[in-house]
């Protein structure tokens, strides 16, 4: 996994699964995260072979609930984000998904409470020791690369000496999102703070926040000097936002997005969820297509909604003609 200009689409939660990390590649993203996945969780899975629908399945145990889906396809640009706090069972969690990924990060920049209560994400942020022992342990048992995102702290002087300290345990990158915990989406992203991170660093730094359009990629370049950049709201709103050909219409991109949960069996409740968010940065869920992707309850019905009904019907009369042709 290199980590120089690259166009990356940033983890977020419910949305970033196989149809849509996909979607995003397809539009040019060259690195693609999954969702947050808390180790607890992991480690209580197995892998499992999906021939029917052609891919990667980590079914947790008892419960039958697909934690994880991943596909050939995205071998080489997919990377597993982790939520842990502690080393041993981050690990654990690493080495039953690290031959089907190209790279494992560590979530150390979620504000919210549950992963703060459980000493997960921005939780890290204030204790170094800890950070360098989960980082280590990684570096010195996985044959791939091992990197880590983070927020800004309170001062950019306490960013830099953590940033250097990350640098030293020897990831190949880190990822640094232009705000602080307490900051809110609404808030401007510190691209000069970011920029501080950089110049004090040698191994690659991706740069996150406020980037809504294609151009916007090489405007944060310039003012951070980032080797690579991230976006996450901008990708959810339009995930075109990678093709250097501009945006494609956003009916176009409800449209394969619908198409790619299809054809990847996506779970309904998360197509949903991605779905409502895009309407609702757009429309409004109140308006009928809103009140329609809320009342569907199946694959089915929303490829009757936004008109991919034969599509659906071909895709499930013919899996194993369709996996056999990928």
């Amino acid at each position: 996994m290199e980590y120089e200009n690259k166009l990356v689409l940033a983890p977020m939660v419910r949305v970033g699964t196989l149809p849509f990390r996909l979607l995003a590649a397809q539009y040019g993203a060259d690195i693609t995260y999954g969702e947050e996945i808390i180790d607890h969780k992991l480690v209580k899975c197995e892998r499992r072979v999906n021939e029917c629908v052609g891919c990667i399945d980590f079914v947790e145990k008892g419960t039958e609930n697909v934690v994880f889906r991943t596909c050939n396809q995205e071998r080489n640009q997919v990377v597993f984000q982790i939520g842990t706090s502690d080393a041993v069972r981050a690990l654990t969690a690493a080495q039953i998904v690290c031959k089907d990924v190209a790279a494992v990060d560590i979530n150390m920049g979620c504000p919210k409470s549950f992963s703060i209560s459980g000493g997960m994400g921005a939780a890290l942020l204030t204790k170094p020791e800890l950070i360098h022992d989960i980082l280590t342990t990684l570096r010195r048992n996985l044959e791939i690369p091992v990197t880590c995102k983070i927020r800004l702290l309170r001062s950019p002087q306490d960013t830099v000496e953590l940033a250097r300290r990350i640098e030293k345990t020897g990831v190949s990158a880190l990822a640094v999102h232009g705000r602080r915990v307490a900051d809110r989406p609404r808030d401007p992203a510190k691209w000069d703070e970011i920029a501080d991170v950089v110049a004090a660093l040698s191994i690659p730094v991706i740069a996150n926040g406020d980037v809504f359009k294609y151009d916007d990629f090489q405007c944060i370049k310039d003012a951070t000097g980032a080797s690579s950049v991230m976006v996450a709201r901008g990708a959810l709103w339009n995930a075109s936002i990678f093709s250097p050909l501009g945006k494609v219409p956003w009916e176009d991109v409800k449209r394969e997005y619908i198409r790619k949960s299809i054809f990847w069996d996506n779970d309904i409740k998360s197509t949903k969820h991605t779905l409502k968010e895009m309407i609702m940065h757009y429309s409004s869920l109140e308006l009928p297509e809103g009140k329609a992707v809320i009342k569907s309850e199946s694959l089915a019905d929303l490829a009757k909604l936004y008109g991919v009904a034969s599509y659906y019907q071909f895709v499930n009369e013919n899996r194993f003609l369709v996996n056999g042709i990928r």
